[in-house]
């Protein structure tokens, strides 16, 4: 049997669907998935077998005008998650079309689309008419020159298999990188961060989801085959506390109950969860916080 195994980079805009189609293609829940923009940090990368081939996804951050250091950071590593992989994927949502976001990345495209593989996929069509996607694909396609164009629905599921097909052909010849029922190559631990982050996110809206940082302090596997977590809530001020906290501890306590039930069903056993909020001003400007999001520091600077 010959077997086949590669990285495969997802890039796009903020919430092009990159996350979702992730989790669609590996089948499990591995990457952060939230409607706020600028979700996910990590260069998380999910696992998919399909026949003989394992394909590995690199989900990069989304790619957009960076301001600040953590924003620098989070582009770097986009580019770099797609300047490593052998297969580049585009997403481009539907009917939001070329907009000047995608205009800049397929401008990037020009040195890291040599010697690759690039696929275009317009993601939510179900959003627009035919002649729309058709018009899309034409246009994108007369300005770069894409190997495939696939239509797909991340959300829905549809043409997810057909690139995910032609992405396992795609992929070179050689050794599995990682053992069939591993689906993640992200430590536990950051996975853990990620999902009460999420939570986080989606519970305090607008407030402050990018002045939080979590980070998963101790791990301790009990003997009735349950674990404990114990995680830090980092935020750059004592006002952003008091947000955390919520009207007599509600709002740490909903995200817990969330973020302890999501990380149960993914691990499968039972999870005691124990949060803290620290204050500390100058996380986006420590280099560990950095590593332990899978972000190199110097990336940041600018």
């Amino acid at each position: 049997m010959t077997t086949r195994a590669g990285f495969v980079a997802l890039i796009g805009e903020p919430n092009a669907g990159k996350s979702t189609l992730l989790n669609r293609m590996v089948g499990a829940k591995v990457s952060i998935v939230t409607h706020k923009v600028q979700t996910t940090r990590a260069r998380i990368r999910g696992v998919a077998m399909e026949g003989e081939a394992q394909i590995v996804f690199v989900d990069t951050p989304g790619l957009f005008q960076p301001r600040r250091r953590l924003d620098r950071a989070m582009v770097a590593a986009a580019w770099g998650g797609a300047a490593d992989a052998d297969v580049v994927v585009l997403l481009v949502e539907a009917h939001r079309g070329v907009t000047e976001g995608v205009e800049r990345i397929l401008e990037g495209l020009g040195d890291i689309g040599e010697g690759r593989k690039v696929a275009l996929a317009i993601n939510k069509i179900d959003r627009v008419e035919a002649p729309v996607l058709l018009g899309l694909s034409k246009d994108l396609n007369a300005r770069y020159d894409f190997t495939e164009t696939f239509m797909i629905s991340a959300e829905r599921g549809h043409g997810v298999d057909a690139l995910r097909q032609w992405l396992a052909g795609e992929v070179p010849q050689g050794p599995w990188l990682y053992p069939e029922d591993q689906i993640a190559d992200l430590p536990l631990r950051m996975i853990a961060a990620e999902m009460t982050r999420e939570k986080l996110t989606l519970r305090l809206h607008q407030e402050l989801p990018y002045q939080l940082t979590v980070e998963t302090e101790n791990w301790e596997e009990r003997k009735d085959g349950s674990a404990r977590i114990d995680q830090l809530i980092y935020v750059i001020r004592d006002g952003h506390k008091g947000i955390v906290l919520g009207n007599k501890g509600e709002t740490i306590k909903q995200v817990s109950k969330a973020a302890r039930e999501e990380l149960e069903e993914f691990l499968g056993r039972r999870i005691h969860l124990f949060l803290q909020v620290k204050v500390r001003a100058n996380w986006l400007d420590e280099a560990e916080r950095y590593t332990e999001m899978g972000l190199d520091f110097k990336d940041g600077n600018g």
